[in-house]
Order: C-alpha cells, then structure tokens, then sequence
C-alpha cells in the first residue's frame, strides 16, 4: 500500500489526487491521508505531497467539466469537513466520479458516493447555522470582529454571505480552532489569512469594544424570557452548547 500524506486545504488534498492518480499499482494500492492526522501502518510506503497550485487547478477543472459543478461544490465541502479520513473519501469519490460523470451523484447506494455527501452535508448544515449564530462586536477602532469555533472549516461558506450583507464594513471573522481568519476591507473583496491566537487576543486587547449595543442586547434575551417556561433541554436542540462559546446573550 502506498500512502500519499496531503496538506491539510484544498489545494494540498487536490495535489495528493493528481500525484496518487497516477500510481502503476492501480487506485486500489494508493490511499490518501492527512500529514498530521494519520496512524502509521506497517509494510505501507509513505510520500509527503507539497501542495502544487498547477495540479490542483488541474484537478478542479477536471472535476467542474468532467462531472459537474455540483459535484465540485460537494467536494470542496467534504474537503472543509474536521473528518481525518475526509482526503480518501473524496479521492474515492472522484474515481467513481470521472467513470460515471454527472450521474454520480444520484449513485448514493455507492460506499464511496453516499460518504462523501455524509461529509459535506455536515459541513453545509454547520455553515447554515453559523449564518445565524455568529456574534459581531464593534472594536475601538470601527472594525466588526467575531470569533467562531466551528468543528468544520466553514470559515469559507460564511464568508460569501456577510461580504454580500456588510459589503462596506470592516470585519473580521475569526476561527479560533484553525487560528485562521477572514478579513474583509470596504469595498473589497474578502481573503482568510493564517493568524496565530496570541495575535488575535493582542488585537482585542489593544483596540477592545466599543459596541453599547451589547449590554442592550443581553438585557432583552433576557427580559423576555420567561422563567416558568425555560427549557434547557428543547433548547439544547436548537442551540448545541458549543455554538455559545462566543454568543453574546449567552457571555
């Protein structure tokens, strides 16, 4: 068995496709891990892929006209999955993928096919709810800063959403699982840049918050409810407990 260890992004896991396609042993020899998220196994042969911007592209615009758009959409969200086993999934996916084309995805009796959309209807579902959930804080300084702690990186489904809801704001978003953030200017377009936690917690404290909306905030959760009708465990449904890690009503 041949083992192919990707960077844990898009970009690496797409590069480990390209490389490991490729392999004489055929695709039942060659499987896919994460560098920081594997279990060694004997008589395996291990290779480290750096992540190639060439290859990757390759990769999905093999996917985009060889299968669809919609299948290269649930594969990036399987990709943003926490799941260790989420680089092998897809890898398998595709094989049946580039065999069937677009018909793939109604082929869910299919191991390969029915994990995949497992994976990234988990993500997608974590997204929609954080588009509900996430909390912004108005800094010193203007900016709208939320911190999240997601399980998957959804980072990268929220952002599109608030780039068109607060298009001339300054926010940021901050993942503090990843340690990675997106920053959107006014008026510009949005990126996600890697921002250690002790850097994060220097920009809170040095520029810290201005917002007065927020004790407003907290006393109107908390003058409607009513205390004879609390019911924590109903609302455990509909609010997870660590969705309120970084809620304002909930701090």
């Amino acid at each position: 068995m041949r083992i192919f260890l990707c960077e844990d992004s898009l970009e690496g896991i797409f590069t480990g496709i390209y490389d490991a396609w490729a392999q004489d042993p055929g695709h039942g020899h060659v499987r896919l891990s994460l560098k920081d998220q594997y279990e060694p196994e004997l008589f395996a042969e291990y290779e480290e892929i750096e992540p190639d911007d060439g290859k990757s592209e390759k990769v999905a615009r093999s996917i985009q006209r060889k299968i669809s758009g919609e299948a290269f959409r649930v594969v990036c969200r399987a990709a943003f999955s926490a799941r260790p086993e989420r680089a092998d999934a897809i890898y398998r996916f595709l094989i049946e993928g580039f065999r069937y084309g677009g018909r793939v995805l109604r082929l869910l009796q299919e191991p390969a096919v029915a994990e995949v959309f497992a994976l990234s209807r988990k993500v997608a579902n974590e997204a929609h709810q954080y588009l509900e959930f996430i909390r912004f804080e108005q800094l010193a300084n203007g900016v709208l800063f939320a911190s999240i702690s997601p399980k998957s990186r959804v980072i990268m489904l929220v952002a599109p959403h608030f780039a068109d809801r607060f298009p001339d704001e300054n926010w940021v978003i901050y993942d503090d699982v990843r340690e990675e953030a997106a920053i959107h200017g006014a008026g510009e377009d949005w990126i996600t840049a890697k921002i250690p936690k002790d850097q994060a917690d220097a920009f809170l404290e040095a520029y810290g918050s201005s917002d007065h909306y927020e004790d407003l905030w907290k006393t109107f959760f908390h003058s409607i409810g009513i205390r004879e009708r609390e019911n924590p465990n109903c609302q455990r449904n509909f609010l997870p407990v660590w969705y309120r890690k970084h809620m304002t009503e909930f701090l």
